[in-house]
């Protein structure tokens, strides 16, 4: 099975503390530069196997894990965004629907950082619901109650 990014990084800088002595902070801090290189490392490699027309063998990550507090992963090319836009999508000659089939998520599943998702939930929500889409409501209601009225009607 292949190691993760973090274990790969983990090793490295184990390493390096063997080879010489490392205070707390400069573990730290080596352990999250290694981290960042070998993720633009991966980044790099996805990126020129696409341009060379080879195909990438799928995904670097699963498709729940790559919606994120501050982040979506696109799982097309691995390029982080905090929404995947109907631009991007395009570049991959898919649609937001065509994505979601695709990957599993459901079709009601916002395809941008959960942080953002939720601003926007708690926007509309204290926008309250605008007075046309009440009427709208409203009139549904009435209208379904009357359709079921004539087919009680039909039925006698």
């Amino acid at each position: 099975m292949a190691k993760s990014l973090v274990e790969m990084a983990a090793e490295l800088v184990q390493a390096q503390c063997a080879a010489k002595s490392m205070t707390t902070d400069e573990i730290a801090l080596s352990l999250q530069n290694t981290f960042n290189a070998l993720q633009a490392l991966q980044l790099d490699e996805a990126k020129s196997a696409a341009a060379e027309g080879g195909a990438v063998q799928g995904p670097a990550m699963s498709a729940d894990k790559s919606i994120q507090k501050n982040k979506i992963v696109c799982l097309e090319c691995g390029q982080e965004f905090k929404m995947l836009s109907p631009k991007h999508l395009r570049s991959h000659e898919l649609t937001g629907k065509e994505y979601r089939k695709k990957y599993g998520f459901s079709m009601r599943q916002p395809l941008c950082a959960k942080a953002l998702s939720d601003r926007r939930k708690k926007a509309g929500k204290e926008r309250g619901l605008p007075e046309n889409l009440r009427k709208v409501i409203a009139q549904r209601k009435k209208g379904g109650a009357a359709k079921a009225a004539k087919k009680a009607a039909k039925r006698k």
